[in-house]
């Protein structure tokens, strides 16, 4: 019996309310923190740190935005990449216009910034729900976009739109090398994700899940539904924002409007069906697998012989049929095949 709990008593109520009280998982999650900060940084590449490692981690942190309130809270939403939109555009302005801003405090205001635009759009979730709240929330989409685009002040009158990021230095050390924003990255998005982890598990975490299941039941028995519901959206969004941010300063290198289009907030969103809905996990194995397969694509499309035009449509036709056949097979994505092994795991050898 590879994986039990028997055994590991707790004497104390703040051991068992412990984000991982199972021992195993404590161990798990310490290695892959020491693999990430440690061996990844001596063995990865400059192309593996900026095309694989960078994107995923600030996918997964926007992922694990989105399931926040679609997971949790049960409030759907497709203007994911416009909050990241967001955070980008207001950390370069704090960055900008305030002399001697920490870049890290910018990414903070920045998330807060997304934060409150997320409440403004969240107030149609207090009357409508499903279809028609999602159709609101991509109205999210258009409109910030438009206003990134069409007001001069977001951009610092650009004529392009396209600007270049400012350097981040914190500190007085500057992150110039893939390896360091790598670093930078895994920082922020190791401990966003902790207290994601406890925030779901505490009375907030609780009052999102009870609207998530039943509303009308959750305030029967004395949940506030206009402040969890306007609270899943802020914090949704908070974290979009940070993402957003990171995505400009530590991925792209510049801050564009064109760069958070429908397609991003689609791309998220398919991250969360595939990883998991209501699943920290499940947010870092969905964007694992977006951001693995095109490159696994594009180099079985390689060594077959067949042209590169292929690589683009065969990547929609497989995300596609992922969401089909996660939809159809297991509605609750990797995280669940992974919580079906550790049960199994539970009763080896014995059979089941």
């Amino acid at each position: 019996m590879i994986y039990r709990e028997a055994g590991q008593f707790k004497t104390s109520y703040i051991r068992d309310s412990q984000i991982f009280p199972i021992a195993q998982d404590r161990y798990a999650v310490l290695a892959m923190l020491l693999v990430a900060f440690v061996v990844v940084p001596m063995v990865a590449t400059p192309y593996a740190f900026s095309a694989i490692l960078i994107p995923f981690l600030i996918f997964a942190l926007a992922t694990l935005g989105l399931n926040i309130l679609t997971g949790y809270a049960g409030q759907l939403s497709l203007g994911t990449a416009a909050f990241m939109a967001v955070g980008a555009f207001a950390s370069y302005n704090f960055m900008l216009r305030i002399e001697g801003m920490p870049i890290l405090v910018a990414f903070i205001l920045g998330g807060v910034c997304a934060a409150m635009v997320g409440i403004v759009f969240g107030l149609p979730s207090l009357r409508i729900r499903g279809f028609y709240l999602a159709a609101s929330t991509l109205a999210t989409q258009f409109f910030v976009v438009w206003c990134l685009t069409k007001v001069p002040w977001f951009t610092n009158n650009s004529s392009s739109g396209v600007i270049t990021a400012q350097q981040i230095e914190i500190l007085g050390f500057k992150f110039d090398s893939p390896q360091e924003k790598y670093l930078l990255v895994l920082g922020i998005v190791a401990v966003m994700a902790l207290m994601a982890k406890n925030m779901v598990r505490s009375t907030v975490g609780r009052s999102w899940m009870a609207v998530r299941d039943m509303d009308v039941a959750a305030e029967v028995i004395g949940f506030r539904i206009m402040r969890t519901k306007l609270t899943a959206f802020a914090v949704s969004s908070f974290y979009c924002g940070v993402a957003g941010a990171l995505y400009a300063y530590c991925y792209l290198g510049t801050v564009e409007p064109e760069a958070y289009n429908l397609d991003v907030s689609f791309r998220i969103l398919f991250m969360v069906i595939i990883g998991g809905v209501g699943s920290i996990l499940g947010s870092f194995l969905g964007a694992a697998f977006i951001v693995l397969l095109p490159i696994v694509l594009s180099v079985i499309v390689h060594y077959t012989g067949l042209p590169n035009s292929v690589t683009s449509n065969l990547e929609l036709m497989v995300f596609g049929a992922l969401i089909i056949f996660f939809l159809i097979v297991e509605p609750h994505g990797l995280a669940r095949l992974w919580q079906i092994g550790k049960e199994k795991l539970r009763l080896w050898p014995f059979p089941h």
